[in-house]
Formats: C-alpha cells, sequence, structure tokens
C-alpha cells in the first residue's frame, strides 16, 4: 500500500458509519432482565466508604512524609542564599537556579549521611559547574 491509498483509508474513517447490527436490542434485553419493580437502592452502595478509606490512606501517607522530609534550618536557608546568583545573561540563568537548588538539595541529603562519600564528590563537581558557569558569565561580559 502507498500513502495515497493510507490516505484514502484515513478520510474514509471520517464518515459516519452504521452498525452492522441493531444494538438496542440487545441494551433493551439486559435491562429487562432485571425485575422493573426491584429498587435500585436495595444494591449497597460501597463508594461513600471506599472514599472515606481513600482519604483516610492519602492523609495518613502525608503525616508520614511530612514526618520524613527534614525541615528547612536557618543555616540552610543562608547557604542557599549564599550560593543564589543571578548572572546577567539570561542564558545562563537557569543553569545558576538548577545549580543553587542542586548544591541546597545535596548539603541537605550530607546532613542526613555525613559519610557519604558519593554525596561529597557531586557536591564539588557541582560547584566546580557553578565556578565555571560565573567564569561563563563573567567572560560574557
Amino acid at each position: 500500500m502507498n500513502d495515497f491509498e493510507w490516505r484514502r483509508q484515513l478520510r474514509g474513517l471520517r464518515q459516519p458509519h452504521s452498525p452492522r447490527r441493531d444494538l438496542w436490542t440487545g441494551i433493551e434485553q439486559a435491562m429487562g432482565a432485571r425485575a422493573p419493580n426491584a429498587p435500585e437502592a436495595s444494591i449497597p452502595s460501597r463508594a461513600p466508604w471506599f472514599f472515606a478509606a481513600g482519604l483516610a490512606a492519602i492523609t495518613l501517607l502525608a503525616i508520614g512524609l511530612a514526618r520524613l522530609q527534614p525541615a528547612v534550618t536557618p543555616a540552610a536557608m543562608d547557604v542557599a542564599a549564599a550560593t543564589r546568583w543571578k548572572p546577567d545573561d539570561p542564558r545562563l540563568a537557569g543553569a545558576a537556579i538548577e545549580l543553587g537548588a542542586a548544591q541546597v538539595e545535596l548539603r541537605q541529603a550530607i546532613a542526613q549521611a555525613p559519610g557519604s562519600a558519593a554525596l561529597q564528590r557531586l557536591l564539588e563537581r557541582t560547584e566546580l559547574q557553578q565556578s565555571r558557569l560565573r567564569q561563563l558569565g563573567h567572560d560574557a561580559g
């Protein structure tokens, strides 16, 4: 099949089509199988219980995550303010924001795991990238 035939078939799909058989008879039979006088309220509704259980689970999850997340200390805020640098060149501004945020997150991770050599290497690499970015900003004018 070539592109012309594919496009012709796709245009044909936009046209309305009738079903091969009448669907309403099957729907009427399915509805008729249920007793006409049976009240629908006799079926127990579980939706309110599922909603309440889901809401309780989400609340417990949020509380648990809030307790696991370390609180931002004033020292961490000072580090964030000290590493915040806004270059004049708008092309470098996004990278400066990302590197500053990465440094803050790495320092928080190091505070939780002070003996991690991998986190120390990542922090050093991030600081090196930030110094290169500052040099680029200085060279750009």
